[in-house]
């Protein structure tokens, strides 16, 4: 059964080949939505587009830190489908400083994408979904929002991560009354572009003691909750934060 099928779907920052945002994207696609990847860069975007099974999908340059961006993005999907019924809040940046470290420049760098972008984004999406009494918009969290820090983040990292949850849940709110849903996803550790080569043979045996389930995450174990968040099936959840982290964080 396809859980997304005649689905339209916006996934940010979802060029990088190994990220969650392609992984997200390829599983919307094997599902029978048609995607529309938006990332910095126009040619990365169409090349991740193309990538994917299935027609109708394309990629489009937007920076999710800029307003205008976003609701070009938005109402080039409308003009291109007519709806827009997914959004999932992909794009993201991390930097392993400690507090001290961290400058105004590092700051407004990683909360801008993170936690502006989320806004932006949604925002730009959100009247099309009130019109049409539907939509689930997905956004990227971090167990480091969760536990006060992470494997690269530093406490800034933690803090845009932990301002995404807070986001989610008040739009959910406000939105469920449109039948507007909002939920997030709350990664661990996972095998990405962002950890490959970074960690030495001890540190990542440390990482790993720490996981009952005793392996990184893929990224695929992410897209399948951010599908499940997406479709019907998740239908009457809103306002929640689903963990995919392998027992690192049980609470």
């Amino acid at each position: 059964m396809k859980l997304l099928e005649g689905q339209i779907a916006i996934i940010t920052g979802a060029a990088s080949p190994r990220g969650l945002g392609k992984a997200t994207a390829q599983m919307f696609a094997e599902h029978g939505a048609t995607v529309v990847i938006m990332d910095l860069n126009k040619a990365d975007a169409e090349a991740s587009a193309a990538d994917l099974p299935g027609t109708g999908h394309f990629g489009i340059n937007g920076n999710v830190t800029n307003k205008d961006d976003c609701i070009r993005v938005a109402q080039a999907t409308l003009d291109a489908f007519g709806k827009i019924d997914v959004l999932v809040n992909n794009a993201g940046i991390t930097q392993p400083l400690k507090i001290l470290d961290i400058e105004a420049c590092h700051y407004d760098a990683v909360t801008d994408v993170s936690l502006r972008g989320t806004l932006y984004m949604s925002q730009a999406v959100i009247p099309a979904m009130r019109a049409q009494k539907s939509g689930s918009i997905v956004n990227m969290s971090s167990v480091s929002a969760q536990r006060g820090g992470g494997i690269f983040g530093g406490p800034h990292y933690s803090a845009a991560k932990a301002g995404v949850l807070g986001l989610t849940k008040a739009m959910a709110r406000e939105l469920a009354p449109d039948n507007v849903r909002a939920n997030a996803i709350c990664p661990g550790f996972i095998a990405t572009d962002i950890t490959a080569g970074k960690l030495t043979d001890d540190m990542l045996k440390q990482v790993l003691d720490g996981i009952p389930m005793g392996r990184a995450g893929e990224a695929k174990d992410v897209a399948g909750c951010a599908l499940f968040l997406a479709s019907g099936l998740s239908g009457y959840c809103t306002g929640t934060e689903l963990d995919v982290n392998g027992g690192s964080l049980i609470h």
